[in-house]
């Protein structure tokens, strides 16, 4: 079966091959601008395009953890339906703890070192900079882990149109609930320095838009 590395020329190849640890691809995916359109890039489309959102940077990390070694695995952190965007995690477990990477609009919802006993206790290191910009906590819930080899077929790493399946197959999965009824309910809302200082960087264009 191909691999990404036959798509790409040499200039290109050559960055690829240059990761070294998952910091390297965390470095890369914070290096290039976050994609304010809805079209979804594999791995190879980030490549070339030098631009990702959300999925495109879990898609791209997962790939090349696989290159170092790691299981190509993703989960999914939402908030309620139609309140504000999901956010894609690439994770893998190093020394028995887990860590992640992930390409995000807000500097708070990047990468994680893995020093997480568990996956809940990964996700709800994102809770308190999880937060729609009326300035509501929005982290509820997540996925089990997806491996991304079930998606091989698809040829996930250099193909565009993976992606949608990929994303539609997350739409299926169980989401595992974070908190009960009544933590919501007294959940107070964000204060306006929190606001300030999580949202340094943030390009307007890619904020949530609801639906009509």
């Amino acid at each position: 079966m191909p691999a990404i590395e036959d798509f790409l020329p040499p200039n290109q190849l050559h960055t690829w091959e240059s990761f070294r640890t998952p910091m390297d691809i965390q470095a890369y995916l914070d290096d290039i601008p976050y994609s304010v359109d809805s079209f979804d890039r594999s791995p190879l489309r980030v490549m070339t395009d030098q631009v990702a959102h959300c999925l495109d940077g879990g898609l791209f990390a997962a790939a090349a953890l696989r290159r170092l070694g790691y299981p190509p695995r993703l989960i999914d952190i939402s908030p309620p339906p139609d309140t504000d965007d999901d956010h894609i995690l690439a994770i893998y477990r190093r020394n028995g703890a887990y860590g992640c990477l992930a390409k995000s609009n807000f500097p708070g919802l990047r990468s994680r070192q893995p020093v997480y006993r568990n996956l809940r206790e990964l996700v709800m290191s994102y809770f308190e900079v999880f937060f729609s910009m009326r300035g509501e906590r929005s982290l509820r819930t997540y996925t089990a882990p997806l491996d991304l080899t079930r998606f091989d077929r698809y040829e996930w790493e250099w193909r565009d149109d993976a992606g949608q399946t990929i994303e539609a197959h997350f739409a299926r999965m169980h989401q595992y609930p974070l908190l009960t009824r009544q933590m919501e309910q007294e959940l107070p809302p964000m204060d306006p320095f929190s606001l300030k200082v999580f949202t340094i960087g943030v390009n307007p264009a890619g904020l949530f838009k609801p639906k009509k």
